[in-house]
Parts: structure tokens; C-alpha cells; sequence
């Protein structure tokens, strides 16, 4: 199955020979009079008006890594052979890291949560900061905590998967957090 692909004639001047009117060189920004399906229609232009043949492919998609994915890929780049540091660092996922060195990647938000302190109705767990000033009074673990005041970082209150398994809070009542500022 061959790909789709847009071409257009460009000048040395920046801008892209219409083909709708086929009036001349007369925007230097891409839009769709400026755009053809037909190559050889293209090659004409050039060979009668001059420019060059500028094909548009579509970027492909980026691949979605975790955080530690994501520095095999990076660290990769400071390597001759970088496909072989990330054959030789990676296990089952390879060929998705190849993928993401070629293509480019995003790193997956990590889920948060809420997480409820049991049999106590609107309190939850808060992480040790310098406003609770409980840290080494409660051996720097999560504490329960009111619901969330105003005063304080609501991010004190969101812990990972990871963190909830950290400090034990597994088996307590979780609701999730969307950040709809993102």
C-alpha cells in the first residue's frame, strides 16, 4: 500500500507556486491551493517556472514512554551504536524503544491519587512537608490529614502508584486525580 503524500514547488525566495490558478510563486505559507497529489505535476512546474519540489509527509507519532523508558532513550544518544545500548539495556519493550529514538517520544503522566484514611470520613493521607512540620515526628511518612486546606499544596495530598505502594497505603480507598490544566 503506498502512502499519500502532498507535494509542492518552492522558490528560492520562500514562497509556493498555486496550483489551483496556477498563477504563480505568490505565498510563503503552506495551505491547500498551494498542495498537489501528482508529483510529475509538480517536476512540471519546476521545469517551467523553476523552484524545487518540496514533498510533505506527515510527522509520525510519537511514542508513549514510561519515565525509565525514557532515559534508556536519552541515554542512548550519547552513544556510537545507541541501538545497541538500548538492545543491551532494554528487555521486552526493544523495539518500541528503537521506535521512540527514531520518532521521538512523550512520557506517560504518571496516574495520582487521594488516598482516604480508613473508617474516617473526609480525611486523607498528606506527604510530610515543611508546612506540617511533622517530618521526623512521624518518621517522614504520610499522615492523615483533614481535608485539603487552602493554605497548603494540594499536591501534598496526591501520591503516585508507586509511592502508595511505598508507604503501605495499598489496601485504602483511592480516588484519582485529573489535572485539567494539562
Amino acid at each position: 500500500m503506498s502512502e499519500a503524500k502532498l507535494y509542492v514547488v518552492k522558490n528560492d525566495d520562500g514562497k509556493y507556486w498555486d496550483f489551483s490558478a496556477n498563477s504563480g510563486f505568490w505565498s510563503s505559507k503552506i495551505a491547500y491551493p498551494n498542495t498537489t497529489i501528482r508529483k510529475d505535476q509538480a517536476e512540471q512546474v519546476v521545469n517551467e517556472h523553476g523552484g524545487h519540489v518540496v514533498t510533505l509527509i506527515e510527522e509520525p507519532e510519537k511514542v508513549v514512554l514510561t519515565k525509565e523508558q525514557a532515559e534508556i532513550v536519552d541515554y542512548a544518544n550519547g552513544f556510537y551504536l545507541p541501538a545497541r545500548y538500548i538492545s543491551n539495556n532494554s528487555d521486552d519493550d526493544e523495539e518500541l524503544l528503537i521506535d521512540a529514538y527514531v520518532n521521538g517520544y512523550t512520557v506517560a503522566k504518571e496516574n495520582k491519587y487521594n488516598v482516604k484514611v480508613p473508617h474516617a470520613e473526609g480525611w486523607h493521607f498528606q506527604k510530610y512537608s515543611r508546612e506540617s512540620k511533622r517530618g521526623s515526628r512521624n518518621d517522614w511518612k504520610p499522615f492523615p490529614a483533614k481535608d485539603i486546606d487552602s493554605n497548603m499544596s494540594k499536591d501534598l495530598f496526591l501520591f503516585t502508584e508507586a509511592e502508595i505502594e511505598h508507604y503501605g497505603l495499598q489496601d485504602c480507598e483511592k480516588e484519582e486525580v485529573t489535572d485539567d490544566a494539562d
